[in-house]
């Protein structure tokens, strides 16, 4: 089978490896659709990101969709032909955290495409793979393809939204529209956020901000001052997700927050410096979000209930021969949003 391999920055290559074979409680899945996410965009622009850098060659992708194709010995509950999300993440279950139910932070994560740990965990971007039962959840007939591989960063936003705590009624601000942005707000809609604003840079981030359901969006290049109204009275908002990873979007949007407000940090964008005096003045809490665990079968679910819809967010598809070509324009944030391959 052929799988896309990243060797070094702009070094991406469609390569062969041999064409694996289901063991007992395993199944082997033809992979159908693959999103390129911001982690893949690191490795092949920079060759990682932080301290994390390939020191091998490795499969990118974890945010794909396939058709079950073999089942090993002992899988009797799932048949070849079903479709389905594939979950990335494949915790230990042993580790104490595990053992608390805090998954995402397994000391023995196995996180497809990952250069954290090594040797390397080698992606879903290829033709075929072998996962463990539990990575599979079957997808409804009328959810395509690509909506299915969006399951991934759309766990990420279920996961963000569930940090906040309850949202019934809340005015909520997202900073950062890209993909996880987006879908940010999808989840806190559906999560009863009465009121939801968006802020970023890039135009067509905040036209799909709009068409996902954000109630007004503001261009902080265009008017870096756009959120000086929600500042008065110590600040409007309950909730902000902030999904840029930048400083100056969080030192912004801190001052239109409400005293007691919860401040979800989404994005990440190395070191930045809190404005401490806020924090403590507005009785501020501060809380990360990283990755998800339960919240994968909640993404399926909630798109094969159809109660929420991830399609205006895929913007372009590619071949997977196409790969390069693929992950130049998903750069491109002028004029993208999620940019899928397909297989």
């Amino acid at each position: 089978m052929q799988a896309i391999i990243v060797h070094a920055p702009h070094d991406l290559r469609i390569e062969e490896l041999p064409t694996p074979t289901a063991q007992a409680g395993q199944l082997t899945v033809r992979i159908k659709a693959g999103g390129i996410c911001g982690s893949d965009l690191h490795y092949y622009h920079h060759g990682g990101f932080g301290t994390v850098r390939i020191k091998e060659p490795m499969v990118l992708g974890h945010e794909v969709s396939g058709v079950v194709s073999a089942c090993g010995a002992g899988v009797d509950d799932i048949a070849a032909g079903t479709r389905i999300a594939v979950s990335p993440s494949h915790p230990c279950g042993l580790c104490r955290y595990c053992q608390e139910g805090k998954q995402n932070h397994c000391l023995d994560m196995r996180f497809y495409g990952s250069a954290m740990r090594m040797p390397h965990v080698q992606g879903a971007f290829r033709e075929e793979i072998v996962i463990e039962r539990h990575q599979a959840h079957p997808v409804a007939d009328h959810v395509s393809d690509g909506e299915a591989a969006m399951a991934e960063p759309l766990s990420v936003a279920l996961h963000a939204v569930r940090r906040a705590g309850p949202l019934v009624g809340k005015r909520v601000l997202v900073t950062g529209c890209g993909p996880i942005g987006a879908l940010v707000i999808i989840a806190a809609r559906h999560a009863g956020a009465s009121e939801i604003v968006a802020t970023d840079i890039a135009p067509k981030a905040l036209q799909t901000a709009a068409a996902v359901g954000a109630d007004r969006v503001i261009d902080m290049a265009g008017t870096p001052d756009g959120l000086q109204d929600y500042a008065q009275g110590k600040g409007s908002f309950d909730v902000l997700f902030e999904v840029s990873g930048t400083e100056r979007a969080l030192r912004s949007a801190l001052e239109a927050m409400r005293p007691g407000a919860v401040v979800v940090q989404v994005g990440l964008g190395g070191e930045i410096s809190f404005p401490t005096n806020l924090l403590v003045a507005k009785e501020l809490e501060w809380r990360g979000a990283f990755r998800f665990h339960e919240e994968f079968a909640m993404a399926v679910e909630l798109m094969n209930r159809r109660l929420v819809d991830v399609k205006p967010l895929i913007s372009a598809s590619f071949p997977f021969t196409r790969a390069v070509e693929a992950f130049d324009v998903a750069g491109d944030r002028s004029s993208q949003m999620k940019v899928q391959l397909s297989f």
